[in-house]
């Protein structure tokens, strides 16, 4: 192997490795947050209020989309992706509901 070769080989492993790590926190953080988003679900189920909230929901989109942007982060893909999550978050709450 040259050394461009050899050196490029390096590069690929060091950033496979922080995919790797960074897939990591990404699943670490989504099982925190489900946690706390299913003691809400508990919460919301205990109280007889609704398993969806519109108002907040929009909100949450606008700030991610915001931060997606300064992240240089599509805003679609975000929104998108916390509509996936919010979406998984409502069917927990439904489950409390019963």
């Amino acid at each position: 192997m040259t050394d461009a070769a050899t050196q490029a080989a390096v590069l690929l492993k060091e950033h496979r490795d922080s995919i790797d790590r960074l897939d990591a926190i990404l699943v670490y953080t989504l099982g925190e947050r489900f946690k706390h988003t299913q003691a809400v679900g508990r919460l919301k189920a205990d109280h007889n209020l609704p398993p969806s909230d519109p108002v907040r929901e929009a909100a949450q989109i606008e700030r991610l989309e915001d931060l997606a942007r300064r992240a240089n982060l599509n805003p679609e893909f975000a929104k998108n992706f916390l509509n996936f999550i919010i979406a998984e978050v409502i069917q927990h709450h439904m489950k409390h509901q019963d």
